[in-house]
């Protein structure tokens, strides 16, 4: 990693508010609602993401899950954050922005999962907005970028929604439960974040 200028520590600390979500780091208090909410998602998720195996859901895993987590945003590396439904503090989902290069690049990778009792209602695109919007902000990224696969027209839809701008097809860009996946490519720039305040 190049660092020049890094953020300050409090940046990778944040109390994100977006109607109607909430995000903040995750807690070890955290468990129970992450564990139910991925539990009853499970079917909905893994067409998106690696399968996971029971162990993947018990307290010993979440706890070394948000320790590492909370290790990564002091080294300025990533911004993990769950995401929760103002209000209430009902668990939604959760946005993160991982390699964050610093440097000449300046740049992240975006990744979100809503809960399926959650989708289509909003939730993901208040979440994607308030973490990028803090990335642009806060981390002064200038470029963030997020993939999907072709297939999943929610995702490509939150993405353009939002000024993301599609970029291309990656080949054999991650590996979703036994296959390596094409996903299509999107990204925003701080250029194109200034036009969400106009």
């Amino acid at each position: 990693m190049f660092l020049i200028k890094s953020p300050q520590r409090a940046a990778f600390d944040p109390i994100l508010v977006r109607d109607p979500v909430v995000l903040r780091a995750a807690r070890l208090s955290d468990y129970a609602q992450w564990a139910s909410l991925r539990a009853l998602s499970r079917t909905h998720l893994t067409r998106w993401e690696e399968d996971w195996s029971p162990q993947e859901l018990t307290p010993t895993v979440f706890k070394r899950r948000v320790r590492t987590f909370h290790r990564a945003m002091r080294r300025g590396s990533s911004l993990p954050l769950l995401a929760f439904r103002d209000g209430d503090d009902v668990l939604l989902g959760g946005a993160t922005l991982s390699g964050i290069r610093y440097g000449a690049a300046r740049s992240a990778q975006l990744g979100y999962w809503i809960g399926a009792p959650y989708t289509r209602c909003g939730y993901g695109a208040a979440a994607v907005r308030a973490i990028v919007d803090h990335g642009f902000r806060a981390l002064e990224l200038n470029r963030v970028q997020a993939a999907c696969q072709p297939s999943n027209e929610a995702s490509k839809n939150l993405l353009r929604k939002l000024g993301f701008q599609e970029e291309g097809l990656a080949r054999g860009y991650l590996r979703i439960n036994g296959a390596w996946r094409d996903h299509l490519i999107f990204a925003i720039t701080a250029e194109d974040h200034r036009l969400w305040d106009e």
